[in-house]
């Protein structure tokens, strides 16, 4: 079974500049394979596919082009990676999975350096080190945290926040616990007001409500208001002397507000495996959870800043990965499915249940809360499909 693991790293100032480098021609190399394609579309009406793109890119454009010699500086493999990543971003477009390519942005910092297994000794992995192709060796900042027998495949260095991170993809013999102590499931009914109410009792509060996060946000509007008055300042700025300084400040201010966002993102994953951890924990037979239209919902914005911050899509990759790891059945149920308006007891169906209301009360006496009832009545779902 293949596995990926993402560690942060320490890195010389040689691989710092290294890895700058081929991010810096992976991004290029993507943009430009976009560009190019748009071109020739405009001209003459088709597609090229990234084999070709490759072939003309290596043949003629750099042979042609001294200026562009500083493509071959890095990994041939890192820029043909990059190729690919062009290529299945179209095919997605194609397929209407995905809107069109965008162009990749630096500030953004979503491209990653890949680096394949070209020799035995490449991805050595041991207890505070890896050694990667064309870098050396890197020491991990956190010990033990991969197998040290690992078998890898291949890897990606990316950066974040003036950080860099290690994911590797690992071939392990992962073994299947198969021994479940209760028989009985769990419903799980997602929500904003609370992250999960489980069938069982068990209520995951919402994270962003608390005080360590909203502290965080604050911090994060005072840096975003001192980044938007130093981009104002530079218009105002005509000297060359003064504009070299204030951007070097709004490089320094940047990397601030990206220190913030990483903070945020970092809270609320690990507050995500820590909720699936629990869940697994009690090793149920099966659990059910609700097939929800994030993007639907995204559409209001009333609750699409709400709902973005609870990583629903996060959690159920999460969830259905680690129960399967644990032989534990994951059970999907239709969005139409009512499981808010439905009694959990004599199975009646209450029409006109409100947002609002957040006591269900039906006519047979049954009083509880809205959304436990919703999970009881997911764990006893009859028709779903399976994860």
């Amino acid at each position: 079974m293949k596995k990926a693991y993402k560690i942060e790293v320490k890195l010389a100032e040689e691989q710092t500049i290294k890895i700058h480098q081929t991010i810096g021609v992976s991004r290029f190399i993507y943009n430009f394979y976009i560009a190019h394609n748009k071109e020739v579309y405009e001209k003459e009406k088709r597609f090229v596919s990234g084999m070709d793109f490759s072939k003309w890119l290596n043949n003629e454009y750099i042979p042609n082009n001294e200026d562009k010699a500083w493509i071959k500086e890095v990994s041939s493999k890192a820029t043909k990676q990059a190729i690919m990543n062009g290529e299945k971003a179209f095919k997605n477009f194609f397929h209407g999975k995905a809107s069109f390519p965008k162009f990749k942005k630096k500030k953004n910092q979503d491209v990653k350096a890949y680096f394949p297994k070209n020799n035995k000794t490449d991805w050595t992995i041991e207890r505070h080190r890896v050694k990667v192709p064309t870098l050396g060796w890197i020491r991990f900042k956190e010990f033990g945290y991969i197998p040290d027998k690992s078998i890898v495949k291949s890897g990606t260095v990316s950066q974040k926040a003036n950080r860099y991170y290690v994911s590797i993809l690992v071939e392990e013999d992962v073994k299947h616990d198969n021994s479940n102590e209760h028989c009985e499931g769990i419903g799980v009914d997602l929500g904003l007001k609370d992250f999960a109410i489980c069938s069982n009792g068990m209520t995951k509060k919402n994270i962003n409500k608390t005080k360590a996060v909203k502290k965080v946000e604050k911090k994060l509007k005072r840096e975003q208001r001192k980044l938007s008055r130093k981009y104002e300042s530079l218009k105002l700025r005509n000297k060359k002397k003064k504009g070299e300084a204030t951007r070097q400040n709004i490089q320094k201010q940047i990397v601030n507000v990206q220190k913030l966002h990483q903070r945020l993102t970092n809270i609320r994953t690990d507050y995500i495996n820590k909720t699936v951890r629990e869940l697994i924990k009690q090793k149920p037979s099966f659990i059910t959870i609700e097939d929800l239209n994030v993007s639907g919902i995204m559409k209001n914005k009333h609750l699409a800043k709400a709902v973005a911050q609870q990583k629903f899509y996060e959690f159920r990759t999460k969830l259905i990965s680690k129960a399967k790891q644990n032989n534990i059945e994951i059970r999907i149920v239709d969005r139409w499915y009512p499981s808010s308006k439905l009694c959990s007891c004599c199975g009646a169906y209450k029409k006109d249940l409100k947002l609002s209301d957040r006591v269900y009360k039906c006519s047979c006496g049954l009083v509880i809360n809205r959304d436990l009832n919703a999970s009881i009545n997911l764990v006893n779902a009859k028709k779903y499909k399976i994860a």
